[in-house]
């Protein structure tokens, strides 16, 4: 790829991510909102020791537990225990989660972190596509080509790279997001001042190392969804070649391709949209349900006065007061967010890509 056409490539893809990412996270920003709070142990149920706190306190006295942004006065004994599990069970539900931001906090309060996320998005993306697709071609012309292991490197470098220049955006997002104030809210440029003030730089990339653990879901996505998309494309030209054998009745160049008579170029159909749609939705699911502990940890990390200190403890810490459960909370709020956005995404870069890229590499 020369150096015009790799120059436009990235402009028409941060102008894409521009527009889409500030689009999605408008869109999406609620689901955001729900799934922070819902990772939080400051703003999600907290479980408690009953039998630990009947020795410690008088049977009629009353501790209040966190749910969801609202403190709500629990007796301790025994009756309690099923109505905390029933509550804690409702109140982890989506639309019970956005009923009480709104009812508590107001519209606004479903839109608390968008002012970073709106900073960060196009950048972040750029930055991830921008060095997967560098370090992918940087390696097909050191080894053997589109390996697993170009994918893999290409993917961890890609994360690793992004999540370094993009974690401050992200912290002041989160901080944002728990706060579950309705009245004198924080602002963003109190936040900032508060998190230098308490830590200075340092501050702004507490919970990176969970970040960099999260590479681990973009090298599962990334892999996962090369591999979809080379047995598409392997079954797509072996299509092609028999309609055209069949047509022809002999095989000639243009068939090798697998493309189109006379102009390879314009080969790229909806039907191969869908299937990069498919390809990055089915790999983007894959990766997220492997791998989504690391946003718990990284979202108790970033709490404010957190007893959270580091990614191993964290998940330690999560997984023994909370159980498993407690790993993936958020889950499904997180899926519902992110496939349709993955699968767009990922398909418009392979028409992007196609579209920039030399007839004789858009058939590699």
């Amino acid at each position: 790829m020369t150096l015009p056409i790799k120059i436009g490539l990235m402009l028409m893809l941060y102008n894409f991510y521009s527009t889409a990412g500030t689009t999605g996270a408008v869109l999406t920003c609620p689901l955001e909102v729900v799934k922070t709070r819902l990772q939080s142990s400051v703003s999600s149920f907290v479980q408690v020791n009953v039998q630990s706190a009947l020795r410690l306190l008088p049977s009629q006295q009353m501790v209040t537990l966190s749910t969801c942004t609202h403190n709500c006065p629990v007796a301790v004994g025994s009756d309690a225990v099923l109505d905390n599990r029933k509550f804690r069970k409702s109140q982890s539900q989506l639309i019970n989660c956005l009923r009480h931001i709104l009812k508590t906090e107001g519209v606004k309060g479903l839109f608390k972190g968008l002012g970073p996320t709106l900073v960060g998005v196009a950048p972040s993306r750029a930055i991830y596509f921008g060095a997967y697709a560098h370090s992918k071609q940087v390696l097909n012309n050191a080894i053997t080509p589109d390996t697993h292991f170009v994918h893999l490197c290409s993917a961890v470098t890609a994360g690793v790279s992004a999540a370094t220049c993009t974690n401050p955006v992200w912290f002041v997002k989160t901080r944002l997001q728990l706060d579950n104030k309705a009245e004198n809210k924080l602002t963003c440029r109190e936040c900032i001042k508060r998190i230098y003030k308490q830590n200075g730089i340092r501050g702004f990339y507490k919970g990176i190392s969970a970040s960099y653990f999260g590479v681990s879901e973009t090298v599962v996505h990334l892999v996962v969804y090369e591999a979809i998309k080379a047995h598409l494309q392997n079954k797509s030209n072996h299509d092609r070649l028999s309609e055209t054998l069949i047509v022809e009745g002999v095989p000639d160049e243009t068939s090798a391709t697998g493309a189109a008579p006379g102009n390879a170029k314009d080969s790229f159909l909806t039907s191969d949209y869908i299937k990069y749609m498919l390809a990055g939705a089915c790999s983007k699911t894959c990766a997220t349900c492997l791998c989504y502990p690391h946003e718990v940890a990284r979202t108790r990390l970033r709490e404010e006065g957190s007893r959270y200190n580091s990614f191993f403890q964290t998940l330690f810490l999560v997984f023994r007061e909370e159980g498993r459960a407690g790993l993936y909370r958020g889950l499904g709020t997180q899926l519902i967010r992110q496939i349709p956005n993955t699968a767009i995404v990922m398909a418009t870069y392979e028409a992007v890509v196609h579209a920039l890229m030399p007839e004789s590499e858009s058939t590699r």
